[in-house]
């Protein structure tokens, strides 16, 4: 059984733009599930190596003697691309299944590791990406919910988001932005808009052509702004 929560992270850039006003040197960037995704890989790995160092399971923390506790073999906090965004996924094990009770009691437990046990330290070790650092938070003080992979799998069908990839500060080659941009459209489950738009930007004529058609299958800080606030982690 799988329960999925947000992600949110401050971003810290090695070259930060010191003129631009939504910049915090202290705070960083704030970022979402759809901004971390292209840093999948990187918070992966940190989390791995983070739970390798107590064994993994935040059960080993829970001390009630009850029916949670003899029905749920271990819980594992990993992170998972979901919906169009990278969000925290806890991976349970159990002897059977967890009522609706039960599946409260544990997750308002594993809410409390995640805000005041495992997931406080996690945050405070920084991730480190290709253009800077992350502190990567898996409890919000608002709109923290931990949701069942039935749940998420029934929202996603219903909602499609374009991942977001910024330009500014990354290799300029039309193939490499190309190869990132299908990339992340693939790790979304979008394969079939990856292989569109990789057609269409092989048959533009400019540069410029290009660099839009992209944008049209990911968010960047050429898309237009219509539909979405812009996102200050974006805004570089």
């Amino acid at each position: 059984m799988k329960f999925y929560s947000p992600l949110t992270a401050e971003f810290f850039p090695d070259e930060p733009d010191w003129e631009d006003e939504s910049y915090n040197e202290y705070e960083g960037y704030p970022m979402d599930g759809h901004d971390l995704l292209q840093y999948a890989d990187a918070v992966d790995e940190a989390v791995k190596k983070d739970i390798a160092d107590f064994n993994g399971d935040l059960m080993q923390y829970y001390h009630e003697d009850d029916s949670v506790r003899s029905k749920v073999v271990n819980a594992v906090p990993s992170v998972e691309i979901h919906g169009n965004k990278l969000c925290g996924c806890l991976n349970v094990e159990l002897q059977e299944p967890l009522n609706e009770g039960e599946q409260a009691v544990l997750c308002d437990y594993i809410s409390g590791q995640y805000s005041d046990g495992w997931g406080e330290g996690f945050e405070q070790r920084d991730i480190r990406v290709d253009d800077g650092t992350l502190a990567v938070h898996f409890w919000q003080e608002d709109g923290f919910e931990m949701t069942p992979e039935r749940e998420m799998q029934q929202e996603s069908a219903t909602h499609e988001i374009r991942p977001k990839m910024k330009l500014i500060g990354q290799d300029g080659n039309i193939f490499a932005i190309m190869s990132r941009a299908s990339r992340l459209l693939k790790n979304a489950g979008q394969s079939d808009k990856a292989k569109e738009m990789c057609n269409r930007v092989m048959s533009c004529d400019s540069y410029h052509k290009a660099l839009n058609v992209i944008s049209e299958y990911v968010e960047t800080e050429l898309t237009p702004k219509t539909r979405n606030k812009p996102n200050r982690g974006d805004a570089r």
